[in-house]
């Protein structure tokens, strides 16, 4: 029987998942409040008529598509890819057949917050694991970073422009973090910079996508559940027009 495994955080006010500049709001209107919405569509209805004088439920959402477990487009990343050779896809133009695919777990949660992987940390935990890399694979990277924790957004390591051109190279398109970025946290990357003042190191991993394009998904959880690999991966964006990223519910299949 096939096991299903949700990686997904949820999008929620209760929990600190963003910076507070990119939080969402969350309105709840419960049964109790919603009967003259029903009543616009019949006129005359009164609340007595339904049952139990209830209407529905709803929510109305006021958040970013950067909120929750999401999927980058590399439109968010540069507004072109291919060196420059084309303009860069948004995530409406997403390429369906990418998003269900073998998934592999590389695990750097022992390695301190704030680490840029390197390539040769990648091929290592490979080698570790015992797998060799497939084109289309999709790679989720274990960081560190712990959902529902203090300083969640300061938390784990991130992969690096070296890192990630180097899964791109062997044919990955889609990768993912259980961190809020698949950068570095900007707390750490921003002390490096104040000691070098190298703009190469601000977004590394994520302007990757300048030279080949690729769909990066942030904030999943749960990946310490995930064996190394044998799984298969889902995660179908949210069709936003011109989006620079879409929201997911991703879920890893085993068996």
């Amino acid at each position: 029987m096939t096991q299903f495994i949700d990686l997904s955080i949820p999008i929620t006010t209760t929990v600190v998942s963003d910076p507070p500049v990119m939080l969402p709001q969350i309105t709840y209107t419960d049964h109790s409040e919603t009967w003259q919405q029903i009543a616009l569509f019949f006129p005359g209805l009164t609340k007595q008529d339904l049952p139990d004088g209830e209407g529905w439920a709803v929510e109305t959402l006021t958040l970013s598509t950067h909120n929750g477990t999401h999927m980058d487009a590399p439109w968010h990343y540069h507004s072109t890819t291919d060196d420059g050779a084309r303009r860069a896809p948004t995530i409406d133009e997403a390429p369906l057949d990418r998003f269900f695919r073998p998934g592999v777990k590389l695990d750097f949660s022992h390695l301190p917050h704030g680490t840029v992987v390197l390539a040769p940390q990648v091929e290592a935990e490979l080698d570790r694991i015992g797998y060799q890399l497939k084109p289309l694979d999709i790679v989720l990277v274990q960081s560190g970073a712990i959902y529902g924790t203090d300083n969640f957004t300061d938390q784990g390591v991130g992969l690096g422009a070296e890192a990630t051109l180097w899964l791109t190279e062997r044919g990955v398109e889609v990768v993912g973090t259980d961190a809020w970025s698949w950068d570095a946290p900007f707390s750490h990357t921003a002390r490096r910079w104040a000691e070098s003042r190298d703009p190469a190191i601000i977004w590394e991993g994520h302007k990757a996508g300048r030279v080949r394009p690729y769909w990066q998904i942030e904030k999943l959880m749960n990946l310490a559940a995930l064996p190394p690999h044998g799984f298969t991966f889902s995660c179908f964006p949210v069709k936003i027009e011109g989006a620079s990223a879409g929201w997911i519910r991703a879920v890893a299949l085993i068996g």
